[in-house]
C-alpha cells in the first residue's frame, strides 16, 4: 500500500510502498515518540530517503481497498 510522509515547513512529499501498513504504523509511532534520529526509508525511485522524526508533517497511509472514485474516472 502506498504511504505519503510529508516533511514540515516543506513542500515535500516521500512517498513509500508498505507491504504491512500495520507494522510501517507500528514502526513510525515508536521513531515518533523517541523523538530523535532518523527514520529511513526508500522510495518509489527505490532511492534511500532519511527524514529527521522532528521533521515529519504528517503520515498517511492509503489502504488499497481505497478504490472509489470521483467523477468520470473508472
Amino acid at each position: 500500500m502506498k504511504v505519503r510522509i510529508g516533511v514540515a515547513e516543506s513542500t515535500k512529499v516521500v512517498e513509500v510502498e508498505a507491504e504491512d501498513a500495520a507494522a510501517f504504523e507500528a514502526d513510525m509511532t515508536a521513531a515518533v515518540e523517541r523523538g530523535d534520529g532518523i527514520v529511513w526509508v526508500e522510495d518509489e525511485k527505490r532511492r534511500r530517503v532519511g527524514i529527521p522524526v522532528t521533521k515529519i508533517g504528517y503520515i498517511e497511509i492509503e489502504s488499497t481497498a481505497d478504490t472509489s472514485s470521483v467523477g468520470f474516472g473508472r
